[in-house]
């Protein structure tokens, strides 16, 4: 399939397109700790990329020998309303939503080759909007939409996500969607959905080595090299419309 049909990138937020350094794990530990349960960032990491409130219920399960914990559960709920408030507080203090280094300028070059950009996430709605609003990349016209955990049925590594944003963003085949994430989950929802690109980053959460067992059509070490693995290396660009859009620059906030 020629490169020139990518119609769509779906790239996930923390430890993807902006700067994690383990804070989404530091909150889920603090956030099952709430509800007298201590593991270390380890065992949060191994869930990095589900639904926050799947990833807290797999985390009690293990650490109470079950094959389950109940998403409704009052200890599942109270962990993450303490994880929410946790999270936000961070995403909310001065210099806290920093973009990964490059990201910016490689979304505008996917953008000059005809491609959507939508943000999909493991947060809910309210956390994704606290970020992405700090970075205005939707208001600037940078990314097209962006889709929360708690706006479809299941999370990853289930598809739905991408195919909410699909929905959204108008783009019907799966064939010209990529998917671009830094965790295992990330790496299923693309597989699951089929996507004809479907890319690990190996500078976020996960290493290169946690990521190679796992379905990818490329592993890259930097965001910069993610126009080369979706083979858009040679292809011209569309023009770029005129104008600038005004983005500030990355490391803003």
């Amino acid at each position: 399939m020629p490169s020139s049909s990518l119609a769509l990138v779906v790239l996930d937020l923390a430890g993807t397109t902006i700067e994690d350094h383990d804070v989404v794990a530091r909150c889920l530990v603090e956030a099952v700790r709430a509800v007298d349960v201590a593991v270390d960032r380890e065992a949060a990491n191994a869930v990095m990329g589900l639904p926050k409130p799947v990833a807290i219920a797999q985390i009690l399960a293990k650490h109470d020998g079950l094959p389950i914990v109940p998403l409704g559960s009052e200890r599942v709920l109270r962990a993450t309303s303490v994880f929410e408030r946790s999270i936000l507080r961070h995403y909310g203090s001065p210099g806290a939503v920093v973009p990964i280094s490059g990201v910016e300028e490689t979304l505008d070059e996917l953008r000059e080759h005809g491609a959507k950009i939508a943000i999909d996430t493991g947060f809910s709605a309210v956390v994704a909007d606290a970020i992405l609003d700090r970075l205005g990349w939707i208001a600037e016209g940078l990314v097209d939409t962006r889709v929360a955990s708690d706006e479809v049925r299941r999370g990853r590594p289930a598809p739905d996500l991408l195919f909410e944003a699909m929905r959204r963003a108008g783009v019907t085949d799966v064939a010209t969607v990529a998917k671009v994430g830094d965790t295992p989950a990330d790496l299923g929802e693309g597989a699951n959905a089929r996507c004809r690109w479907n890319v690990g980053v190996t500078y976020g959460t996960h290493a290169r080595h946690a990521l190679a067992s796992h379905p990818h059509t490329a592993l890259i070490d930097d965001v910069r090299d993610l126009p080369v693995a979706l083979g858009l290396e040679g292809v011209r660009p569309r023009a770029r419309p005129a104008g600038p859009r005004g983005r500030r620059p990355a490391n803003r906030l």
